[in-house]
């Protein structure tokens, strides 16, 4: 049975009882007339049978017309519910159902007109946050030229305060950009190869200032492959990691940066000598918000670091793995997507 057909006899159940009220009608009609004149009805049994089916086909055609009518101008009425369509589904509704058409059509005309004006303000406020973005960055650039040129005038203790405000400005410069992209229905990807060792220098070129003042043993064993991804994504992954690192480190910190295949897919992974994560925590590690019981330094984090590491990961295609001991470390992996059968 086509899927027309199905459609059809579900228009008409709900006119079913209508039908065998008619059928038992025409039934007793055809009763009486036999008992009334048996030769009367003998002859013109053949009429009354072509004639009820014919009358019943002819009446079940135009219910399925007026159905699939009145279906169709709801459809164009859910779709744009303005004042033409309603008219037009008014037309084919029952007199008493007209007064909710005309309610729901109001209710509808005003919930576009409240969306189109969030619409609105949304996108206003998108642009507002990444133009202030933008302009933040003059400050950072003179800044980080400051930092670059007259270093050798600053004292070492101002120098490394001053490197440790640029840093964090700018990572919540990221942070507020990606979560921005974050929600918003436009994306922006620029998907290419993208080297992974140079990737992973470039942040860790980013926050040398940080490492070098915590005192940080770095090892990088990375291979020359390439992945294909957004970088702006990627190197916001991470360093969202390499910051955490960071700010949860131990007394005699280390950062170890690696990469290798598992089960044909290439995988990243940062992994720190810091204060780990509890049990308890790892499975909300990428909640909203969440900043867990693991020590005071996390309970003053906004927890949106990895929050937002995740959402960028996802639509990277790049699935996120946090192993973690409670005072024995973090890790992170990164796996990163398999295409036509190479790591891409």
């Amino acid at each position: 049975m086509s899927a027309i057909m199905k459609h059809q006899i579900r228009m008409l159940r709900q006119y079913l009882p209508w039908l065998l009220l008619l059928l038992g009608t025409d039934a007793f009609s055809v009763l009486l007339l036999w008992l009334s004149d048996t030769r009367a009805f003998l002859s013109l049994s053949a009429v009354i049978v072509l004639g009820s089916l014919l009358f019943f086909t002819i009446l079940c055609g135009v219910l399925l017309y007026l159905t699939h009518k009145r279906e169709q101008a709801f459809e164009n009425f859910l779709e744009n519910p303005d004042e033409h369509n309603e008219e037009l589904l008014i037309k084919t509704v029952s007199p008493p159902e007209k007064g909710s058409v005309r309610h729901l059509g109001t209710f509808l005309r005003n919930m576009q007109d409240t969306h189109s004006s969030l619409t609105e303000q949304i996108n206003d406020y998108e642009e507002y946050v990444e133009s202030w973005a933008h302009e933040i960055k003059t400050p950072l650039s003179l800044l980080t030229l400051l930092l670059d040129n007259r270093k050798d005038e600053l004292s070492p203790q101002v120098s490394h305060k001053l490197e440790h405000i640029r840093n964090r400005v700018q990572e919540s410069v990221d942070q507020m950009l990606f979560y921005a992209r974050l929600k918003s229905a436009r994306k922006d990807h620029l998907f290419e190869s993208i080297s992974i060792r140079a990737c992973v220098e470039e942040r860790l070129d980013d926050y040398r200032p940080l490492l070098e003042e915590k005192r940080f043993v770095v090892q990088c064993s990375l291979s020359d492959d390439a992945v294909y991804s957004d970088q702006r994504g990627l190197r916001f992954l991470i360093g969202q990691i390499i910051s955490n690192a960071v700010k949860y480190c131990g007394s005699e910190p280390e950062l170890c940066i690696r990469s290798f295949y598992e089960d044909g897919r290439y995988v990243l992974s940062i992994r720190d000598n810091g204060i780990g994560v509890k049990s308890c925590d790892l499975p909300y590690l990428f909640e909203k918000g969440f900043t867990g019981d693991s020590g005071e330094d996390r309970k003053k984090a906004t927890g949106m670091g990895l929050y937002l590491a995740r959402g960028i990961a996802k639509e990277l295609n790049i699935s996120l793995h946090a192993v973690s001991e409670w005072g024995k470390g973090f890790e992170m992996l990164l796996l990163f997507p398999v295409v036509n059968g190479e790591h891409s």
